[in-house]
């Protein structure tokens, strides 16, 4: 698993955009009254609240201990637990297991459809959206330059970032039959500001600096925005190239 340092106030306040996004996810999911639902990587709660808004009885899991807090928090109705999505126990069956922006962060991919395969009943549903193949290229490749530019290092990240063929061979490997699966473009805005991308860095790559010592690493930032600014600033804002797979999937058997 990619290891991150999470701040949760850094996450609501710049980075909304995250949870707006999964809106349209929980739209997809359709959770029903009375329904049990797991939220894989529930981060600081919101979505888990609005699923549990359309009737379901929902619990959240996060291998963050910041983001659970912090869910706990705003969310004091709800159950969050922290936990390893590869490997985590907890009593089932669900009717669907939601996930939202956490999969590309697990790259052992398989051992994580067992374990939602484990935890669905038959016929239950696997609504996730994350990271696809050429997911953030620019960005990746701007540090990786700089690093190497700079500080005479190899930075290297740890996503997971699938083709659709890939990932829907794991999930019907692990007992999930896929009912449907799109690798799209969305560049996203992120926050106003000429620190937006340093803000996403703070916030979402910090492993990819672990090999840069501390005290190069603004001038690798500097120099990796200067990399990516003719692509990814405009109208005074920075974006990121986001592409996101989506799948909708069924456990198999009985």
């Amino acid at each position: 698993m990619s290891r991150n340092a999470w701040d949760a106030d850094l996450y609501d306040g710049k980075h909304a955009f995250v949870f707006g996004f999964g809106q349209d996810l929980v739209s997809l999911l359709a959770p029903q009254p009375g329904e049990r639902v797991l939220d894989l990587g529930a981060g600081t709660g919101h979505l888990t609240a609005a699923i549990a808004a359309a009737g379901a009885t929902v619990v959240g899991i996060d291998a963050s201990p910041e983001m659970v807090a912090a869910a706990r928090r705003q969310h004091p109705g709800l159950e969050f637990f922290e936990g390893d999505a590869r490997s985590f126990p907890r009593p089932g069956p669900f009717d669907a297991v939601f996930s939202n922006a956490t999969l590309h962060w697990i790259p052992d991919a398989t051992a994580v459809a067992r374990n939602v395969a484990a935890h669905l009943r038959p016929g239950g549903r696997f609504v996730a959206e994350f990271g696809g193949r050429g997911n953030i290229r620019l960005i990746v490749a701007a540090v990786e330059h700089a690093a190497t530019e700079i500080a005479g290092v190899h930075a290297t990240h740890g996503w997971y970032f699938p083709s659709v063929g890939e990932y829907a061979s794991v999930l019907e490997r692990s007992g999930l039959e896929v009912r449907d699966a799109a690798l799209f473009d969305r560049r996203t805005r992120l926050d106003d500001s000429d620190a937006g991308m340093r803000h996403w860095l703070a916030m979402f790559a910090g492993h990819l600096f672990d090999p840069i010592p501390q005290d190069k690493r603004a001038a690798v930032i500097r120099r990796a925005e200067e990399l990516m600014r003719p692509a990814l600033f405009r109208d005074g804002a920075w974006y990121a190239d986001y592409r996101r797979l989506r799948v909708v999937a069924v456990r198999t058997g009985s």
